[in-house]
């Protein structure tokens, strides 16, 4: 799923050099779905939004199956209905979170972000806005899904670098910007308008102070 070559690529960013990550992750027992469901390890819904209640933010990994699209969509709230899965680090709200996101529109690619927004935490207050694109140091094309095809995103954070994993190699490399280090929070996952089997989500040790779980607390 990955092309580590730059000729083959077409890319003028280095390859990522592949190395195991360095912060142990361990099934999480209690998450706490905030929109949408996920039932018998399946998603379905165009929107589903979690957090690890006792958990560490600084890693995590997102193990799944993709059955395809969901059978309804969703757009985002600029208005844009985009494919995706991914991760949620130090998730203190909706408002203020890393996210390490694996989209196929409108092509293929692990894009990560900072949604900074201080002294905000709800949709009402921040709604789509505070958000930071991540330029990759290295990075490695990342191909499309396909149906039955089982995957695995793992992500952590180390000092101010981030670093990604996909199917167990790496595929990103960064350094975040400063308004990551205020950032305290959970691990997590989002999708948007994809259906998902086989969901499992990994997370570092210990307890970041989390979030009240509420239903319906809707993030972009």
């Amino acid at each position: 799923m990955l092309c580590l070559a730059m000729t083959a690529c077409g890319s003028s960013i280095a390859a990522p050099i592949d190395h195991a990550p360095s912060i142990d992750v361990a099934p999480v027992t209690d998450l706490c779905v905030t929109k949408g469901t996920i039932a018998n390890k399946a998603i379905i819904e165009p929107t589903v939004r979690a957090f690890a209640l006792d958990a560490g933010g600084d890693a995590a990994e997102l193990a799944f199956t993709y059955r395809g699209d969901s059978q309804a969509g969703r757009a985002l709230a600029n208005g844009q209905l985009r494919r995706q899965v991914g991760l949620k680090l130090r998730a203190a709200n909706g408002c203020n979170v890393v996210y390490v996101m694996w989209r196929l529109d409108p092509k293929p690619k692990l894009e990560i972000s900072v949604k900074s927004n201080p002294g905000k935490r709800t949709h009402e207050e921040c709604g789509a806005d505070g958000y930071i694109k991540v330029k990759p140091q290295r990075a490695a094309h990342v191909a499309a899904f396909e149906p039955g095809e089982p995957h695995t995103l793992r992500a952590e954070i180390v000092g101010d670098d981030l670093t990604a994993w996909v199917d167990g190699r790496v595929a990103w490399h960064g350094t975040l910007p400063s308004e990551a280090r205020a950032l305290v929070g959970p691990a997590g996952l989002r999708s948007d308008n994809v259906a998902l089997d086989n969901v499992a989500l990994s997370a570092a040790h210990g307890h970041a102070a989390a979030p009240v779980c509420k239903r319906n607390d809707r993030e972009d």
